[in-house]
């Protein structure tokens, strides 16, 4: 089975949730305690073997350029005052062999005109596509997990999580036939279907391996919901040709994209951090003590 190497990163969006913060940085640089979401989604890439990074980007988004590259006067100023921790994590972001390449997404229009957008540096080879908005603690990397479903039955691989049947609205919804733990083949995917009409509560969340053949799907689609290019629409025409997998990962999934989701992530990974667990613990336990009765959590 052919190994993968190649991830895409769509990257190109607003972060309109998150206004004003995202005005001029982009929401994938939100950090979680102190890293910003994009190098989580790269990191898990990186634990997978995905050596070749490939980002979608848009306007002002070039801090995530500037983020993976190298700073020459901030490493000079961290060794000239002897930092050497902080210096070797700043240097550390991308081991070596790893290599990015940035391609501008001229106009929004969806994840799958994103995910075409790397058609050409991709080539005829099976890819991972990433959404750093969904940010997974997991003890063995998601994409790792997938890399590895993926060894096992070939196809294309999507991750999938069951929601509550309210959201499937906000969600690309699957049916599908279980061959085995966590997996299970794909029989039909829809877009953001009404909770009366979701043929299942098992949502796509933003990990996906991928045949190169669903560029041809996405280079001929029309825009469907929200006036876009939807990658689901392009997985459903994949799925008259050839396999899919729905992977139902081990791990827990934060809604980095959400405000709410965004909060949890950061007080979670804050309580596990290992130079602020526990004074931050120990500030939660303060101030629900300290919290009137009726307000505690």
């Amino acid at each position: 089975m052919t190994k993968i190497t190649k991830a895409v990163f769509p990257v190109a969006g607003l972060g309109t949730r998150f206004l004003p913060a995202t005005k001029a940085s982009p929401k994938e640089m939100l950090p979680i305690v102190d890293k910003p979401l994009i190098q989580y989604a790269v990191e898990e890439a990186v634990a997978a073997g995905i050596s070749d990074l490939i980002f979608i980007t848009g306007r002002g988004k070039r801090a995530i350029e500037d983020h993976f590259d190298k700073a020459y006067e901030l490493e000079a100023e961290l060794q000239a005052h002897g930092k050497n921790k902080l210096l070797k994590e700043v240097r550390g972001l991308l081991p070596e062999g790893v290599s990015c390449t940035y391609i501008r997404q001229s106009e929004a229009l969806g994840l799958g005109h994103a995910v075409l957008r790397a058609r050409h540096l991709v080539g005829e080879q099976p890819f991972a596509v990433i959404l750093a908005d969904d940010l997974i603690d997991a003890e063995l990397p998601v994409m790792k997990q997938m890399a590895q479903a993926h060894a096992r039955h070939g196809g294309s691989v999507i991750a999938v999580q069951n929601v509550d049947r309210a959201e499937t609205a906000s969600y690309g919804i699957v049916s599908a036939d279980r061959i085995g733990p966590s997996i299970s083949r794909v029989t039909a995917i829809v877009e953001k279907p009404k909770p009366e009409e979701a043929p299942s509560t098992l949502g796509v969340v933003g990990r996906y391996i991928l045949s190169p053949r669903i560029f041809h799907f996405l280079e001929n689609l029309r825009p469907g919901a929200g006036r876009e290019i939807q990658l689901t629409d392009a997985i459903g025409r994949l799925l008259r040709e050839e396999a899919i997998f729905a992977y139902e990962f081990d791990g827990r999934r934060y809604d980095c994209g959400s405000k709410l989701g965004y909060l949890e992530a950061t007080v979670n990974y804050a309580l596990k951090h290992p130079e602020l667990a526990d004074e931050f613990r120990a500030f939660i336990n303060a101030t629900v003590a300290a919290a009137p009765a009726g307000k505690r959590p």
